[in-house]
């Protein structure tokens, strides 16, 4: 019998600056193709039926680069949001935001806010973007939200497992059953550290913008082809 493709794929969008700085192109340009990219791997995973993709959009520690390219960015993710991913809420999927919101723009946090309402009815398929994400961060934030309902009565002691802590993450999410970095880099960079605990991994060495259904295919054949234990052993 054939394995199931993975419920929740994870994918580390890396390599966009470097794929435009080998072309003599700004690092802009690279942004600009990642999106493009982000867009038909989004319509892929819809096709596929796979209910749950989360995507590292932006980091926490983003924004240390320069000033200028942090605008774009911002500025591209409005457009994204507005526009270019409208496809979304024809093909039913639910759109949802993991991070904090500060310091993003208020531009931003409308466009955002705009999406998630839009298509916040949408059942087929859930896309989750981790925007000013850091997956330490999350699991700080979860901490502080259960100490308070710990404090107010909500909860006791005895009451906190692995359920409350999922209720608690900035969304409640299925484990992630493949994370996908691509660039070659060999880490995860605080990317999901809670979901991805039992996650299969994958490193493909082309840069993001490369990084077409194609090659997604490719990355779920090798995740069926994996012996998932779990700490348990099959025979």
């Amino acid at each position: 019998m054939d394995k199931a493709n993975p419920y929740h794929i994870g994918i580390i969008m890396d390599g966009n600056g470097r794929w435009a700085e080998e072309r003599g192109l700004s690092r802009s340009r690279g942004h600009r193709a990642g999106a493009n990219t982000l867009k038909k791997l989004c319509q892929h995973v819809v096709d596929l039926e796979i209910p749950y993709l989360s995507v590292f959009a932006f980091s926490t520690e983003n924004f240390k680069r320069a000033k200028t390219e942090v605008q774009y960015l911002m500025n591209l993710f409005v457009e994204l949001f507005k526009k270019e991913l409208d496809f979304l809420i024809e093909d039913g999927v639910k759109v949802v935001f993991s991070g904090k919101r500060e310091p993003l723009p208020p531009r931003v946090l409308k466009a955002m806010d705009e999406i998630v309402q839009k298509t916040s009815s949408n059942t087929k398929c859930v896309f989750n973007v981790c925007l000013n994400y850091g997956g330490k961060s999350e699991i700080v934030d979860m901490t502080k939200n259960v100490v308070q309902k710990v404090q107010n009565g909500e909860l006791s002691l005895e009451d906190i497992d692995e359920e409350v802590i999922d209720a608690n993450l900035y969304q409640p999410l299925p484990p992630i059953d493949l994370v996908i970095r691509t660039s070659g880099e060999l880490r995860i960079s605080n990317f999901m550290l809670w979901q991805s605990a039992y996650a299969e991994f994958y490193f493909p060495k082309k840069y993001f913008p490369d990084f077409g259904p194609e090659d997604l295919d490719i990355a779920i054949e090798e995740f069926r082809k994996r012996n998932r234990r779990f700490g348990g052993v099959k025979k």
